[in-house]
């Protein structure tokens, strides 16, 4: 009998990546995407591929239901994976944008792992997998909504796995560095949406630095920027090893980050960011 996982986000990039892995491995995948076309998409693909959009809770439990449907009510894994970021000034972002995207990269995240505890509990294992970021270690400038959010699903991630010590379910973080995705084309429109970049104090540095970036086409990666199948590597080892690691770092840059982080002082640290 086929192991069963669950991949939320799944419509490109990261998320997608691991399904093709861990069905390459052998695994019953589960492949969900918040946008119905793309579940379609995925269907044709050979998914089995229900609807998840960690911002609109119903669409949490109907999914849910549907995996549980086709596994006869177990699931030995779920790697929540999949967020967005509003690029801006924090001085910049109004509340209701703070609100939104912790309902997408925080709060929906707890409320699909809260409903497979019990799951999980019921027949004595698991693995949940929460991606976060480099950005949940470090922060970095006009990055305040994304970085708060990681820093939250961090604490979130660390706190559950202390409290489900004992029980079976392994509670694991993912920090990716770069890595190729849609991620910066798809904050485009959270950035028009809820940035006032014009009206800004900031006005000039919206123009000279940001938007440049944020509008640039595609050319060069980033610098220790991978693919997303490093990610998948990471995975696999955390849903199939006998002892995962509480964390995997994936890419030079996290590697970086995360020894700067507990070598260096505050100011020191900062400075380093600062310099890019």
């Amino acid at each position: 009998m086929k192991k069963s996982v669950l991949i939320t986000g799944c419509s490109s990039g990261i998320g997608l990546d691991a399904a093709q892995g861990m069905a390459a491995a052998g695994w019953q995948v589960f492949a969900s995407a918040r946008a119905q076309a793309d579940c379609d998409k995925l269907r044709d693909m050979g998914f089995i591929s229900p609807r998840i959009d960690y911002e609109d809770p119903a669409s949490i439990a109907t999914g849910l239901d549907q995996v549980l449907d086709h596994t006869g009510g177990r699931l030995d894994a779920l790697f929540n994976n999949g967020a967005y970021a509003i690029p801006g000034a924090l001085e910049d972002l109004p509340p209701q944008a703070l609100a939104q995207i912790y309902q997408a990269n925080v709060v929906g995240y707890h409320d699909l792992t809260r409903r497979v505890i019990p799951v999980m509990r019921a027949q004595g294992h698991g693995r949940i997998v929460n991606c976060s970021s480099v950005l949940g270690l470090v922060p970095m400038k006009w990055r305040g909504a994304y970085v708060s959010s990681k820093y939250a699903l961090e604490g979130l991630t660390d706190v559950l796995r202390l409290e489900m010590h004992g029980t079976g379910i392994h509670v694991i973080l993912i920090e990716p560095g770069p890595i190729t995705t849609k991620i910066r084309a798809n904050s485009i429109p959270h950035f028009e949406r809820w940035i006032d970049w014009e009206n800004s104090p900031r006005a000039d540095q919206y123009r000279s630095q940001l938007r440049q970036r944020l509008y640039a086409p595609s050319g060069k990666p980033d610098r220790f920027e991978l693919p997303p199948s490093a990610v998948t590597a990471k995975l696999r080892h955390a849903l199939q090893s006998p002892r995962p690691r509480p964390r995997y770092y994936v890419t030079t840059a996290t590697h970086i980050m995360g020894a700067l982080r507990r070598l260096l002082p505050t100011r020191a640290l900062d400075w380093i960011i600062a310099k890019g």
